[in-house]
């Protein structure tokens, strides 16, 4: 029996009931990605020898009686984790040798609940691209075709899910970086509230793997369901246990609700400075005409909702700031005024900690109005992107890229709004599939709840999989 695709859970019930081993999964895991993975470039650094020993370690655990979370089962980890014995790169050539001490807290928790680490997954530059591509590793394909990318930073994760490397993978989210892969490979993910989930040791190459409080960059779960989003996020969330102890338990609020008719849902697909293409507008009405046949209140629009263009003018500064300051570049522009996306990038290029503050209270009225936009809907239901996957594109200077929007080109990294909608305030956001494309891509919809309530988007995210359908393998 060929389990490839079959979920964590499913995996773990299985182990359970003495229906296959650890290595059994293990070595068909090895065997598919040997298999496969040459077309698709997902696992750049494999770990089998070590992933064998990791099975054989859970199941002779499980003979003892042991049954952890996630005991046994086959996850990928995102190439940006520092694991100890392999390379962490961020696909920065002049870092190619550099080796970590130690596990990155999240890796050290996958083993500490009992995952069978696989290896490595690929990733662009720095982290700083929509597509994983870089000198080292090369690109990675999108599984449903592979002229098309799967998407950045976390795109080999993604790509690793769709084609059955693995039940799941961790990533991270700065530019829906969790998101937007999972858009595009059709698989789902979940960017936690910001602050929720430990980052220590998923950090650039040579820099200390201290407990920082990140600014937008969250770390978080990826997976074929739902459900594993939550089984995994649970494993993950929690502070640093170097700031608190070896305790890592944070007690979530339950979701709102059980059942889709009970949801209030706000529903958009418009957004002032992009507009979005007709494959994702269907996907998005898709989820919105499920909710409705649910008997969930829908809304199309609501005065609560914060100033769009603001709120992306906003994230667009604070992104360029903290990305220049990790990654300097020489601005060719000095920054101008106005409320343009183009502007906005030239003056996060020039941001001194003054603007920085100033930039940071005017996020706090916005998190406010989100607070109160909460308190009538449970959820927001809105793009990702506004296409699903792109055809590669490696021109070197990103800002001279373009995206296609149903025959129309706009600027590359104008398609960020959407991320940021969501990453600006700190706010959870689960991304689910919502069917395909006419030409077969895949499509996504995130589902944004509030603040650390991060189990409302999730549990809507479960219920519309049971209404909608969720991941299909790729044709």
């Amino acid at each position: 029996m060929d389990r490839s695709f079959q979920n964590a859970e499913e995996l773990a019930a299985a182990m359970r009931a003495g229906e296959v081993s650890s290595v059994d999964l293990t070595e068909e895991a090895i065997a598919r990605i040997e298999r496969e993975d040459k077309a698709i470039n997902a696992i750049c650094v494999p770990d089998f020898d070590r992933a064998r020993a990791a099975a054989r370690d859970a199941d002779q655990a499980r003979a003892r009686g042991e049954d952890r979370p996630l005991l046994g089962v086959p996850v990928t980890v995102k190439e940006s984790y520092n694991m100890a014995g392999l390379p962490t790169t961020w696909g920065i050539p002049g870092h190619r040798d550099y080796l970590p001490a130690e596990d990155a807290v999240q890796v050290s928790r996958l083993k500490a609940a009992g995952a069978v680490v696989l290896g490595k997954t690929n990733i662009p530059l720095g982290l700083q691209d929509i597509q994983s591509f870089n000198e080292i590793y090369g690109t990675t394909n999108n599984p449903w075709n592979h002229d098309r990318t799967a998407g950045g930073s976390s795109g080999g994760s993604a790509a690793a899910l769709a084609s059955g490397f693995g039940a799941l993978s961790i990533g991270s989210d700065l530019a829906g970086s969790l998101r937007t892969p999972a858009h595009f490979c059709g698989v789902y993910a979940h960017k936690p509230t910001l602050g929720l989930v430990a980052n220590r040791g998923m950090v650039a190459p040579t820099e200390p793997a201290l407990p920082v409080d990140l600014d937008l960059a969250v770390v978080g779960p990826m997976a074929r369901t739902a459900r594993d989003l939550t089984l995994l996020l649970d494993v993950m969330a929690g502070p640093d246990p170097l700031t608190v102890g070896l305790a890592h338990d944070l007690t979530l609020p339950p979701a709102r609700h059980e059942r889709l008719a009970d949801f209030r849902v706000l529903v958009f697909d418009d957004h002032p400075l992009i507009p979005t293409g007709s494959a994702v507008r269907a996907g998005v009405n898709r989820v919105a005409d499920a909710l409705v046949d649910a008997g969930a209140r829908v809304e199309r629009r609501s005065e609560l909702l914060p100033d769009l263009i603001e709120a992306a003018t906003l994230y667009m500064e604070l992104l360029t700031s903290g990305s220049i300051a990790r990654f300097p570049i020489d601005a060719d522009a000095p920054p101008t005024a106005g409320l343009t996306l183009d502007a906005a990038r030239r003056r996060g290029m020039e941001f001194s900690h003054l603007d920085w503050l100033e930039a940071n209270n005017r996020r706090e009225r916005h998190r406010h109005g989100w607070r109160r936009l909460f308190a009538e809907f449970d959820a927001v239901a809105c793009p990702i992107t506004p296409t699903p996957a792109f055809p590669h594109d490696h021109t070197p200077d990103p800002m001279r890229r373009s995206i296609d929007i149903d025959g129309v080109e706009y600027p590359y990294f104008d398609q960020l709004v959407w991320a940021g909608l969501a990453t600006m305030p700190g706010l959870p956001a689960t991304a689910v599939p919502a069917g395909l494309s006419d030409d077969g891509l895949p499509v996504g919809v995130q589902l944004i709840g509030p603040m650390f309530e991060d189990r409302t988007p999730l549990r809507l995210a479960e219920l519309l999989e049971e209404k909608i359908g969720g991941f299909t393998a790729p044709n």
